[in-house]
């Protein structure tokens, strides 16, 4: 399953193959799709992840948002986008800022690179078994 902040991109979970010394591994992992518009990403470039079509895409759940902060969903849905038009606005202002998302990673810019850079922490917690193998391919 994924999550869609619009504006911004897709975060998802794949399930994938790695071949061993010995055996395969079959690992999930996250995964970040951006979904600029190549206005603000003037400059940068950034890795091409293609989600894989069988994933279902859901957008962010502003109702789950709202019952977790105690906030009217307006103010919620609306500081969600602002943030996010912020963001771009840096961007395309040559303001490469980390952009951290709590207990997930960082989209981060170096040598001209926009780049989803996830915890270890997160890795691991979607792969138990194999969270080596799935931390050495994210």
């Amino acid at each position: 399953q994924g999550v869609l902040l619009e504006g911004l991109g897709t975060f998802a979970v794949v399930k994938e193959q790695f071949h061993g010394k010995d055996e395969v591994y079959v690992v999930r992992r996250p995964i970040f799709q951006l979904d600029m518009e190549a206005i603000y990403l003037r400059g940068l470039s950034f890795p091409k992840v293609v989600i894989p079509d069988h994933i279902s895409i859901k957008t962010l759940d502003y109702t789950w948002l709202r019952r977790a902060t105690c906030i009217p969903q307006h103010v919620v849905e609306a500081c969600v986008q602002e943030t996010i038009l912020l963001y771009s606005f840096q961007l395309m202002s040559g303001h490469h800022l980390p952009f951290t998302f709590k207990d997930m990673g960082i989209l981060s810019c170096s040598s001209g690179g926009l780049c989803m850079q996830f915890y270890p922490d997160c890795v691991t917690g979607i792969e138990r078994e194999a969270g080596w193998v799935a931390l050495l391919h994210t």
